[in-house]
């Protein structure tokens, strides 16, 4: 029998049905036994996530994920897969009811977040089945994978799930569920965002795969993140730790704990772009070597440092772990301990630690050998992968620039800078409100200057009527309140 080669699929390639179609071409392509992994669809997992949050305001959110899902997957709800798709659409409703009804439950919350991977391994499977592939949904935990946690994990525990994993069930195509399996409690637990690329690695190695392919939609990674107005070529090869040294700081297409898994067995794990599959891989990791020059660098605005008297314990350690969310730096001496975190995630530490926090601009992580260059700034950490430096400067292109001088030869086109007043979901709002003579046309912080005409018409015509117009009624003020938000890819904070 052919070996596994595990294909990860995430969010950005779950967009429209006919995604599926373009998944269904490549592991057909692809030579070896196709495992797939799969991610919620695409902005999926940030509605669900508001829900659980909020869930007296979810509004038809029940319905909507039902209906999204069968428009990539029609017949879904008659087919082979209907009682499970039911059961799975009834119980985040049921959770959704006990968490608005009681007080907050991380299990709840466990439960309604996994729905999305579920809804995806469902909608992806029958869609597979309808051409006539073998395509067999499958929950993570259902088969034994376990998680090192409770609630909330960091890593998969490989050692566990070896033992407990029911490979049998492994049968035809296996769709699987990234991001969740069973915590060490026997409830669900869940990864940090972005973990399915750590699931499909678990599973790789569990199944002794050829290889792990995640798909993107993007062509590798880059020396240096794109969100910087930088535009730099994919690197053709980084070793284990130094992709998970860039994970870490400054890039967005692997999850930090991806390679972990793979390392021991000597699986290699190719990034490839699901709109250009035909190609080699722009960037292919494996075991690590030797680097002559600096081949990457990662960037991270938003640095908290905590110092605290007394040592580290091991007890705090664990509660540190517990919580899924990885420091930057953990120092301890007989005199006090130090921390460096991610600004964004400070308050899943501020319970734990009660010392002194300085917040800094950012960390700076340089992959490869710096030689004998010296960097003014201050030194985080350095091992044989890179070196960490936290940057106390506004101006991090030049901190940059002072790495790689050669981008100073970038001329900017256009800059702009300033405060725009734009909503949630990246939509305005021409909206009558509860009080009578009150209209509101605003939050036009994205293409206002291309729709300010029509806008007009149907600002008009709410004013005139007291009521919206068809076009802009899914644009009322009340859907902040829903949950029912018009354009999903401003949870994804590219509005602008």
């Amino acid at each position: 029998m052919d070996e596994f080669v595990v294909h990860k699929f995430g969010g950005s390639c779950l967009r429209e049905g006919s995604d599926i179609d373009r998944i269904a071409e490549v592991i057909q392509n692809i030579p070896g036994r196709p495992l797939v992994v799969v991610s919620a669809l695409w902005g999926m997992t940030d509605r669900l996530f508001r829900a659980a949050r909020e869930p007296q305001y979810a509004g038809r959110l029940v319905n909507d994920l039902k209906s999204q899902h069968l428009l990539f997957a029609p017949g879904l709800d008659t087919g082979e897969f209907s009682k499970l798709f039911k059961k799975v659409i009834s119980g985040i409703s049921n959770e959704l009811v006990n968490l608005s009804s009681g007080e907050y439950s991380l299990r709840s919350e466990n439960l309604i977040l996994a729905a999305g991977e579920r809804l995806s391994a469902l909608a992806v499977a029958h869609r597979l089945r309808s051409i006539g592939l073998d395509a067999n949904p499958i929950g993570a935990e259902d088969i034994g994978l376990k998680l090192k946690g409770k609630g909330r994990a960091s890593e998969i525990d490989i050692s566990a799930s070896s033992e407990r994993l029911e490979r049998e069930k492994l049968i035809g195509i296996p769709i699987l569920t990234g991001w969740f399996g069973e915590g060490e409690d026997g409830d669900i637990a869940i990864l940090s965002r972005g973990g399915s690329d750590h699931s499909a690695a678990a599973f790789a190695n569990l199944m002794n795969a050829s290889k792990l392919i995640l798909w993107k939609d993007v062509d590798g990674i880059k020396r240096l993140n794109p969100r910087w107005g930088i535009d730099t070529p994919a690197i053709d090869y980084l070793g284990y730790g130094q992709a998970s040294e860039l994970a870490l700081h400054g890039t967005p297409v692997i999850h930090p704990a991806t390679v972990s898994p793979l390392i021991e067995p000597g699986i290699p794990l190719e990034i490839r772009n699901i709109n250009n599959p035909t190609t080699d891989a722009p960037t292919v990791i494996g075991p690590d070597f030797d680097l002559e020059s600096i081949v990457a660098i990662g960037c991270q605005p938003g640095v908290s440092v905590i110092t605290q008297e007394g040592p580290l314990n091991s007890d705090l350690l664990s509660r540190i772990e517990s919580l899924g969310v990885e420091p930057w730096l953990i120092e301890s001496t007989r005199d006090g301990m130090k921390l460096i975190v991610p600004t964004h995630d400070l308050q899943d530490y501020e319970n734990l630690i009660h010392g002194k926090i300085e917040y800094r601009t950012g960390i700076i992580s340089i992959i490869g050998n710096t030689g004998s260059k010296i960097i003014e700034h201050e030194l985080v950490s350095k091992n044989e992968y890179g070196a960490r430096y936290i940057i106390d400067t506004d101006d991090l292109s030049g901190a940059i620039l002072e790495l790689y001088p050669i981008f100073s030869r970038m001329r900017m086109l256009r800059q702009w800078g300033g405060i725009v007043d734009i909503c949630p979901d990246a939509s305005p709002i021409i909206s009558k409100t509860s009080i009578k003579g009150l209209y509101f046309n605003c939050g036009w912080g994205t293409g206002g200057f291309k729709a300010t005409p029509g806008s007009g018409d149907l600002f008009a015509h709410t004013i005139a009527n007291d009521e919206p117009h068809k076009l802009n009624a899914a644009f009322n003020i009340n859907r902040f309140v829903s949950g029912d938000l018009v354009d999903e890819h401003g949870a994804a904070a590219v509005a602008h």
